[in-house]
């Protein structure tokens, strides 16, 4: 009986696994329900990079006129407003990972395909890492300064119109244990989201506006535990009911609902930077409000979310087995005219620490 058998570097195993890599990473992230094209996007898809050539996206934001224009026979001619752009840039790089077996007699031992776990372990190091691209950008995490952990660009700290620190503290390192995070907090940056200029526009969810939150298991730990009257429980009164928002995937496994915000948890939410030092600052943490367009994300040509590189190697006369992932890409936290578009970070004391903290978000 005939059968067919795609050997190491088949053409068509290799379209399968990138195509199965890719898809399996992006769907491992906790931030893969927040993406998409349209520019009510949390962390908007930028094509041109994988259309032609180039390694950078330029992001162009029209303001808002400001004039008061011409009433009645006035003369509108030579009183004309000028329209105001500003722009940003995502740029794109490469990035590679790669496995290698022992040899045969090492595969022989165990009861798996080594292909096998090659993948699972590639997608979770690709998960991981765009996972740690993402926050440590809206976090504007300074103290990471290698790029592979920050979307391929340097992250950028959040200027002072869009950062909150609890108990109007001087910096970072200056928060202290009565500087917790609280719903207070939450409203806070609310209204600093839509009195800005230009606001911070809410993500379209089910025809409803929601920002996003991302805060800290240590943050969250803390408003689970303050006793005080309308903390806690109001986000579990104001949880998702009978109105159908809990079938958005962005609502899938949210804490609950505050003020048109929806919480979020994530263990890679980072820690402050010390403004003396610029390393982090252990003991505190940065949740982070995102409204539409927080973050741009693009990739090369041949690449995206269906497609990674995947390729196997033979080494030492074809006894170990070798394979290699990566990804032309780039994410980044969008800026416009020097100021943060979509973000606002609530910097924190946090409840407790972890060794992780001084090198961001846990890898």
């Amino acid at each position: 009986m005939a059968s067919t058998l795609y050997g190491v570097n088949a053409p068509e195993a290799v379209k399968l696994w990138r195509k199965k890599l890719a898809r399996e990473a992006i769907k491992a992230t906790s931030i893969q329900k927040f993406i998409g094209e349209a520019d009510e996007s949390l962390i908007q898809v930028f094509d041109e990079t994988s259309k032609g050539a180039g390694d950078r996206i330029t992001v162009q934001l029209r303001s808002q006129m400001q004039g008061l224009g011409v009433q009645g026979d006035g003369t509108l001619e030579g009183n004309e407003e000028s329209l105001q752009t500003y722009t940003d840039n995502l740029f794109v790089d490469q990035l590679r990972t790669a496995t290698r077996s022992a040899g045969k007699m090492s595969e022989q031992r165990i009861p798996w395909s080594h292909r096998e776990e090659a993948m699972m372990g590639l997608k979770d190091w690709w998960a991981a890492r765009l996972d740690n691209w993402f926050f440590n950008q809206i976090c504007g995490y300074t103290a990471v300064s290698d790029t592979r952990l920050t979307g391929l660009q340097a992250p950028i700290a959040p200027d002072s119109a869009h950062l909150i620190l609890s108990g109007a503290v001087a910096n970072d390192q200056s928060l202290t244990n009565t500087n917790i995070f609280t719903l207070s907090l939450i409203d806070q940056a609310v209204l600093q989201a839509k009195t800005l200029s230009p606001v911070i526009r809410p993500v379209k969810i089910n025809g409803g506006s929601f920002y996003v939150m991302f805060l800290h298991p240590t943050q969250v730990y803390s408003l689970r535990t303050n006793t005080s009257t309308g903390q806690w429980l109001d986000i579990q009164k104001a949880a998702m009911t009978g109105d159908g928002s809990a079938n958005n995937p962005i609502l899938t496994g949210a804490l609950g609902v505050y003020n048109n915000v929806i919480l979020h948890e994530s263990y890679r939410v980072s820690s402050g930077v010390n403004s003396s030092t610029g390393v982090g600052v252990a003991n505190t943490r940065r949740a982070v409000l995102c409204g539409a367009q927080s973050a741009a994300i693009g990739f090369g040509q041949g690449y995206g979310f269906d497609d990674f590189s995947w390729n196997e190697e033979l080494f030492d006369y074809s006894n170990q087995l070798g394979v290699e992932a990566g990804v032309i890409g780039g994410l980044k936290k969008l800026r416009f005219n020097s100021a943060d578009f979509g973000t606002i970070v609530v910097s924190t004391y946090s409840a407790a620490s972890d060794s992780t903290a001084s090198n961001g978000n846990p890898i």
